[in-house]
């Protein structure tokens, strides 16, 4: 297969909704925006446009994540570059979301998200020993091992509490050690955020299972693509050569701020499904 044939692959992998991520516990607010009634009394309306003002805030704030944490394991993937930098480096990405999430509910769903992805590459993606044969390429070989381990370091800090594994920089972990491009690992992370939310959606009686597959193909479809067209160029300034980078501008931000306030209420609730 050639390298588009390969990156499709890895796209129905990545977006088969049985994979272990835990995305299945979390609303991102969706559940504590429904039981303080806010949004239209439709509840088709009322999910369309929670998804807007969620989709657009979500990717303004996590993609520069995913984009960084994307170039620097692509970068140590295709270099031989000190397995400690991009570990500095990663921490430092990580930490920072940590600052930016202001809310705990947020950050805790986040972490278990992104622990989740890393269990899964090691255990699900990453390549055994007895899949090798004698007519293997050795020099791929040496690059998944080589990957594998920073991974393996990076959830050794995590259990280590030293760092905190957030769902926007592990995935762009996982896709640049699974070699899937940023572009389309931006695109499909946005992607499967709207679809997590639709199936939120579902399981609070909002909207079926067919009207959500209206929505996603749709509504979420172009939804999806301007926010990626928005957010797909903007960094956090924390790799070494982008200090140019003016993070007012072209930096992660939250834009929608009542979506913080009633996904912190979230445990507040009397009654609810999700942990988030």
């Amino acid at each position: 297969m050639d390298n588009s044939d390969d990156e499709t692959y890895l796209l129905l992998l990545l977006s088969d909704s049985n994979l272990p991520t835990g995305s299945f516990v979390a609303s991102s607010g969706l559940e504590s925006y429904i039981t303080h009634a806010f949004g239209s009394k439709d509840s088709y309306e009322r999910t369309v446009s929670f998804m807007h003002d969620s989709l657009a805030s979500y990717a303004r704030s996590a993609l520069p994540f995913v984009s960084d944490a994307h170039q620097l394991v692509s970068q140590y993937r295709n270099t031989p570059a000190s397995d400690r930098s991009v570990l500095s480096d990663l921490h430092s990405l990580d930490h920072l979301y940590e600052t930016m999430t202001l809310n705990h509910v947020t950050r805790r769903a986040s972490k278990s998200q992104g622990v989740a992805l890393l269990t899964l590459y090691s255990k699900g993606f990453s390549r055994p020993p007895s899949f090798s044969s004698p007519s293997a390429d050795t020099d791929r070989d040496k690059v998944d091992a080589k990957i594998s381990d920073l991974v393996t370091q990076f959830k050794l800090c995590i259990r280590r509490e030293t760092t905190h594994g957030h769902l926007p920089v592990c995935w762009g972990i996982l896709t640049a050690a699974l070699g899937l491009s940023l572009e389309r690992s931006q695109y499909l992370h946005i992607f499967l955020q709207a679809r997590s939310l639709l199936s939120a959606s579902i399981r609070l009686n909002e909207v079926g299972p067919y009207g959500a597959q209206q929505i996603l193909l749709h509504v979420s479809r172009p939804l999806i693509s301007v926010q990626v067209e928005k957010c797909k160029d903007l960094r956090t300034g924390i790799i070494s050569g982008s200090s140019s980078v003016d993070e007012t501008i072209n930096g992660p931000a939250n834009t929608w701020p009542l979506g913080e306030i009633l996904a912190v209420r979230h445990d507040l609730l009397h009654s609810r499904i999700f942990n988030s």
